[in-house]
């Protein structure tokens, strides 16, 4: 007997995109800037003293100098892979949480977003959220075909953002990681490009002014936008 043999459909018209590179990344709220030590370091410090709790699931952290936080900085602007920005707040003009794009594969058309660390004055603003639209949108526009999200499977917040943001759930890879002498179990997230059209409308949609009222709340939540395109839900949420 023959054994029927089944692939994948063909990948016709698509080429391995760049690396990524662009030095700024510009919205309404946010401006991505690549991380700069001396530029960046001393507002990220002063912004993330107000909770040390935003370090927990991150392999590296907190930070009680100054000089501290700028020798981390100083080792991680220089790479590729992480690529790191500094998210400046537009309200206030500094830089108050960081983001890379890591795991970069050209070849699989594959990237990750990652090391996403928000301090409390950005957290839950406009800004943070249209941050992650940019470095998306960058993405998908430069040719990946597949954008991930991955976490601590025990950080339910950041499960819970990846929904509300349109990643559709994948599953736990279970002892995945030892990150400062815990086990880590990662839950992986992940969008592709045939779902980017629809989620970049939504996103377009939550952004636009008049979503907001005069009191600055949302009229309609991302996560109403966004649910009905995800194909596989979190089930611990």
């Amino acid at each position: 007997m023959t054994l029927e043999r089944k692939f994948g459909e063909p990948v016709t018209g698509w080429t391995p995109p760049k690396a990524p590179g662009p030095s700024v990344l510009d919205g309404q709220y946010a401006r991505l800037e690549r991380l700069d030590p001396a530029r960046h370091a001393a507002n990220l410090h002063a912004a993330n003293l107000a909770d040390d709790g935003i370090w927990g699931y991150l392999p590296y952290g907190p930070f009680a100098e100054a000089s501290a936080y700028r020798a981390w900085a100083e080792s991680m602007a220089p790479l590729a892979d992480p690529f790191f920005y500094a998210i400046i707040d537009k309200s206030t003009g500094k830089a108050a949480g960081v983001a890379s794009w890591l795991r970069i594969t050209p070849a699989a058309g594959s990237i990750e977003v990652g090391h996403i660390n928000l301090s409390p004055s950005i957290q839950r603003t406009r800004a943070a959220t249209e941050a992650m639209f940019l470095m998306m949108d960058w993405a998908f526009a430069a040719g990946y075909r597949r954008y991930e999200w991955k976490c601590d499977a025990m950080n339910l917040p950041s499960r819970r953002a990846a929904e509300r943001l349109g990643f559709s759930y994948e599953g736990i890879f279970r002892q995945a990681a030892v990150v400062k002498g815990r086990n880590r179990d990662t839950a992986w997230f992940a969008m592709i490009d045939k779902e980017w059209p629809a989620l970049s409308a939504a996103y377009q949609a939550w952004l636009a002014p008049a979503n907001f009222g005069a009191d600055g709340r949302q009229i309609r939540s991302l996560a109403d936008l966004t649910r009905p395109i995800l194909v596989a839900r979190d089930p611990a949420l």
